[in-house]
């Protein structure tokens, strides 16, 4: 399981988000109007050289309204605390300052398990200190999984199955995640690729898989979001070709569903319904997927 990379994506998809999750005491003093951009892959490699890492993940921040300084925030993913070396994080967040040409550089050190870790690096003598590095850290295990479980950040809510919860919450936790996606993430592409980053992370056994899907009732996570969202479109006047593009869309996370475990097929079914009964989804792709339900018990 590469936890690093996964990390690399949730942040690169959601940088915002992942700004005000992981470092909330520096996003509290961000303006509305700050524009948050990653900082291109190719940049760093030709700046750098050799010292560029593919996992750091460098964010920029800027503020298009007003005379300030941009903000460049270093996120760096980290599976064990063991594996951090806050001199080579501090060694990064120089490059970056001289690369931009600012002071302003935010490291920040995301770790999935919790540990020790060196929190900060002072260099100098007994009478002075000449280097003072200290970094935001979000160690996911030491989080409450309850005080997010009905968080309106995406990121949070992704990350309920990593954070500390009594075993018997489990479920109930891994429910509010997934509603948390399809309440929270409009792109259905996204939605089944962050399915995934849940499922990776919830490891359900297969007793409280079975509890999940007794827990689930027909009207379960994936369902008013969808009504909403296509309403919307056709509101908008979307064409009908990117209309039918977003309903496959539909099908297609619906059928993921289906196929993990995660919506029983009846239910599929009285959505499938209700989906072609409100003009959501056009009667041609219906039957197909009826079809495939139809060997599903």
């Amino acid at each position: 399981m590469d936890h690093d990379q996964s990390f690399m994506n949730l942040i690169l998809d959601y940088p915002r988000e992942s700004i005000a999750f992981f470092a909330p005491a520096v996003a509290a003093t961000l303006p509305p109007d700050a524009e948050v951009v990653p900082v291109r892959e190719e940049m760093l490699k030709e700046r750098l050289g050799e010292r560029f890492r593919e996992l750091d993940v460098p964010l920029l921040v800027k503020f298009p309204a007003r005379e300030v300084e941009a903000i460049v925030f270093d996120f760096e993913p980290y599976a064990e605390p063991a594996r951090f070396r806050i001199r080579k994080l501090a060694h990064y967040c120089l490059d970056l300052s001289e690369l931009f040409g600012t002071r302003r550089v935010v490291p920040v050190a995301v770790f999935l398990r919790a540990g020790e870790a060196e929190r900060e690096l002072r260099l100098g003598v007994e009478e002075r200190t000449y280097l003072h590095f200290r970094y935001e850290r979000c160690s996911l295990a030491e989080l409450d999984a309850f005080a997010h479980a009905e968080s309106r950040n995406i990121v949070a809510r992704l990350n309920l199955m990593n954070m500390a919860r009594p075993k018997e919450a489990t479920v109930g936790l891994y429910g509010r995640s997934l509603r948390g996606l399809m309440e929270l993430e409009p792109d259905s592409e996204k939605r089944r690729k962050y399915l995934d980053f849940v499922e990776q992370y919830a490891g359900l056994t297969p007793e409280e898989r079975l509890q999940w899907e007794a827990m689930q009732p027909t009207e379960d996570i994936v369902m008013n979001y969808w009504a909403e969202k296509e309403q919307k479109a056709k509101a908008e006047g979307k064409a009908e070709g990117k209309a039918e593009g977003k309903a496959e869309g539909t099908l297609r996370t619906l059928s993921d569903l289906v196929q993990r475990g995660l919506l029983a097929a009846e239910a599929a079914r009285a959505e499938l319904d209700r989906l072609v009964a409100a003009g959501e989804v056009p009667e041609l792709l219906a039957a197909d997927f009826r079809g495939r339900l139809a060997s599903v018990h």
